[in-house]
């Protein structure tokens, strides 16, 4: 087990601001390979909040999309046999707020692919904190190809 995230290994020049290394700004989510799920911890901070002890759904969403779009690129990368994976978007995706999110302790973010057919790969997110889901997640993420913009943005 490596304790750098799939982030850091694949994309340690990315700004992106959920998961990019470099964002200095950003959410820098870490994501790891546990079996068939893709975990992470993040511990929000006083400016993610929407009013006091309560993350902004904003963040919530970036969290998911992110950590989900990091286990659609692995998942790719696994089953075509690279030694990288593909750059990919999102291409749509559905954030359920359950209940009120606090910042006053670590957040646990799971995501599980569901399904994976040619460039396209749909993940299931679930975000949790003190032992409840807060929020859930479905997405569709694409390898994108030469042109994109984000072709090799990692």
């Amino acid at each position: 087990m490596s304790d750098k995230s799939l982030q850091e290994t694949y994309a340690p020049h990315n700004a992106c601001f959920g998961c990019g290394p470099s964002n200095e700004k950003g959410l820098r989510v870490r994501s790891f390979v546990r079996g068939e799920e893709v975990v992470a911890t993040w511990t929000p901070q006083a400016h993610h909040e929407a009013f006091p002890g309560v993350l902004n759904g904003g963040i919530i969403g970036a969290l998911l999309d992110c950590h989900c779009n990091w286990a659609a690129a692995h998942q790719l990368m696994v089953r075509d046999g690279q030694e990288s994976p593909p750059c990919t978007v999102t291409a749509d995706y559905a954030i359920v707020l359950k209940r009120p999110c606090p910042t006053d302790s670590e957040l646990h973010l799971t995501a599980k692919v569901v399904s994976s057919q040619g460039a396209k790969v749909t993940v299931e997110g679930v975000l949790e904190s003190q032992g409840k889901v807060r929020a859930t997640c479905r997405g569709t993420f694409v390898a994108v190809e030469e042109g994109h913009p984000a072709f090799h943005r990692w």
